[in-house]
C-alpha cells in the first residue's frame, strides 16, 4: 500500500470514528456507533499493517500480536459480567497508559532516527517526555481505580499529610528533570531523568487516585478515559501517525467534555475531585450544632404490597442504582415493567448521570434486557412527573436519591442534583440494608412517612414482586 493510499485510509477511519462518538450519544444509534467504530479500526489496522512503514519481516509479529490481543478481548467480551464493566473499562484504560511507557523508551533510544535541525530534535524529545508522563499516570491511576471499582482496594480516600504540596513538589521535580532531560548530550545521560521522571508518575497516579474518595469514582473513571487519549495521542506524535493522533484527540476531549458534565451533575468541580477526599468512608457523627443524623422508624414492606402498590399505580418512576447491576436484577425488572405497562400502567426509568460506577452503566444494563429507550429518561426529564407519580421504585440506589442533598446544607453533597423520588405519592426503596451508599452519607429518605424499605437481595426481591404480579 502506498503512503497515498493509507493516508486515504486513514482519514476514512478518522470519518468512521467521528460518526461513531455521534452515534454513540442515543441509546437508538449506539449499535450503528460501534458498528461504525469497529470498521474504522479494521480500516486502520489494515492500512498500518500493509502501509509503507511495515517491512515484511515485522508482519508475523503485528499478526501474532493481534490474535493474542484479540483472543484476549474475546475472552474478555464472553466471561466478563455487565456488574465487572467498571473495573474492565479502568484496566482498559491501564493497558493504554502502559503502551504509551515502552513505545516513548523505544523512541527515544532509536538512533535511526535522523532530525533535520535541532529544534525538530528538542520537539521530538517534548513529545517523547510528555507521552511517557502521561502514560505512566495513566497507568497507575487506572490500575488503582481498577482495584477500587473491583473492591480489592478499600474504596475511602487516603489523605496523605500536606499531599498537596507533595503533588506541588512532585510536579516542579518533573519540570526540572524535563529541563535536564532537554539538555542531556546522548541517550545514555539523559535516561536518567526519563526514568525518574516515570517513577514519579507513576507515585502520583497511585497517590491522586487514592485520595478520591468512592463517591467521585464515575468522575474518575471519565478522567483516566480523557487521560489514556491524550497518552494515545501522544504515542501518535513519537510515532508521527496522524490517525493516533486524531483518534487519542478525539478520545480525550470528549473524555474530558464527559468529565464536566458529571462534575457538573454531582455540583462538584474538577479540581475538588482531583484534590480528593469525598466518599467511601463511614459519616462522622454531627458535632454539636452540626448536622442531625437522620432520625425516625422506618416502614418495611413486602414484595406482595409492593406488588399491589404497583398494580393500583397509573404512573410508576423505576430509579435504578448499583445494588440493581450486583444482583443482576435488569431482566426481572423489564418482566415486571412489560406486565405493568400491559395492565395500561405508564412505567418510565429515572437515570442519575453518576448512577452506577462508569458513564451510562445503567442504560447499558437497562439496554441489556431491552427495556425501551423511549421510556429511559435522563434526571433532567424526569423529575418534575414526580410529583404526579404514584409510585416511585428505587432499585439498590442512595446517593443520587438522598434528599439531604436539598434539605441539609451542611451535608457533604449538598447542592447535588438528585432524583426527588420523595415527591412521589409513595416511594419504596429496596437495599440489603440500612448501610449508607458509597459515599458514605446517611440518606433521611428511608425515614420520611411515604417511603416504605423492601430489604433483601434485589434479584430475590423482584422475583418475588413479579410472581405477585403473575398470581394477580
Amino acid at each position: 500500500m502506498t503512503e497515498s493510499l493509507a493516508t486515504v485510509a486513514y482519514i476514512g477511519a478518522t470519518v468512521l470514528f467521528i460518526l461513531s462518538l455521534g452515534g454513540l450519544a442515543k441509546p437508538e444509534t449506539a449499535r450503528r456507533g460501534n458498528l461504525f467504530g469497529m470498521i474504522g479500526m479494521t480500516i486502520a489496522v489494515l492500512a498500518t499493517v500493509l502501509g509503507p512503514r511495515v517491512t515484511a519481516a515485522g508482519v508475523p509479529w503485528i499478526v501474532g500480536s493481534l490474535v493474542v490481543g484479540g483472543a484476549i478481548g474475546l475472552f474478555a467480551a464472553k466471561k466478563v459480567q455487565m456488574t465487572q464493566m467498571p473495573e474492565l473499562v479502568a484496566l482498559m484504560h491501564s493497558l493504554v497508559g502502559l503502551a504509551a511507557c515502552p513505545v516513548g523508551f523505544a523512541s527515544y533510544v532509536d538512533t535511526s532516527t535522523v532530525f533535520p535541525t535541532p529544534a525538530e530534535k528538542v520537539i521530538h524529545e517534548v513529545e517523547v517526555y510528555i507521552g511517557i508522563l502521561i502514560g505512566a499516570v495513566t497507568f497507575s491511576g487506572s490500575v488503582i481505580a481498577f482495584g477500587k471499582l473491583s473492591g480489592k482496594i478499600g474504596g475511602k480516600p487516603l489523605l496523605l499529610p500536606a499531599r498537596h504540596w507533595l503533588n506541588l513538589a512532585a510536579l516542579l521535580v518533573v519540570l526540572w528533570l524535563g529541563r535536564v532531560f532537554l539538555n542531556a548530550h546522548d541517550v545514555a545521560s539523559g535516561m536518567t531523568p526519563l526514568l525518574i521522571m516515570t517513577v514519579i508518575a507513576l507515585l502520583f497516579g497511585i497517590h491522586m487516585v487514592m485520595a478520591i474518595g468512592g463517591a467521585d469514582m464515575p468522575v474518575v473513571v471519565s478522567m483516566l478515559n480523557s487521560y489514556s487519549g491524550w497518552a494515545a495521542a501522544a504515542t501518535g506524535f513519537m510515532l508521527s501517525n496522524d490517525l493516533l493522533i486524531v483518534t487519542g484527540a478525539l478520545v480525550g476531549s470528549s473524555g474530558a467534555i464527559l468529565s464536566y458534565i458529571m462534575c457538573r451533575a454531582m455540583n462538584r468541580n474538577f479540581i475538588s475531585v482531583i484534590a480528593g477526599g469525598f466518599g467511601g468512608g463511614a459519616p462522622a457523627p454531627a458535632a454539636a450544632g452540626g448536622a442531625a443524623q437522620p432520625q425516625g422508624e422506618v416502614t418495611p414492606v413486602s414484595a406482595v404490597e409492593t406488588a399491589e402498590l404497583l398494580k393500583e399505580a397509573k404512573n410508576v418512576v423505576i430509579v435504578p442504582g448499583y445494588g440493581m447491576a450486583v444482583a443482576q436484577a435488569q431482566h426481572v425488572v423489564n418482566e415486571i415493567t412489560k406486565i405493568l405497562r400491559a395492565k395500561g400502567v405508564n412505567v418510565r426509568f429515572g437515570i442519575h448521570p453518576v448512577a452506577g460506577r462508569m458513564p451510562g452503566h445503567m442504560n447499558v444494563l437497562l439496554a441489556e434486557a431491552k427495556v425501551p429507550y423511549d421510556i429511559v429518561l435522563e434526571m433532567d426529564e424526569i423529575n418534575e412527573d414526580f410529583p404526579e407519580t404514584d409510585v416511585s421504585m428505587v432499585i439498590g440506589a442512595n446517593d443520587i436519591v438522598n434528599p439531604a442533598a436539598q434539605e441539609d446544607p451542611s451535608s457533604p453533597i449538598a447542592g447535588m442534583p438528585v432524583l426527588e423520588v420523595w415527591k412521589a405519592k409513595t416511594s419504596i426503596v429496596m437495599k440489603r440494608s440500612m448501610a449508607s451508599g458509597y459515599a458514605g452519607v446517611d440518606n433521611p429518605l428511608f425515614y420520611k412517612e411515604n417511603n416504605r424499605m423492601l430489604f433483601g437481595d434485589a434479584k430475590k426481591m423482584l422475583d418475588e414482586v413479579l410472581a405477585a404480579l403473575n398470581a394477580g
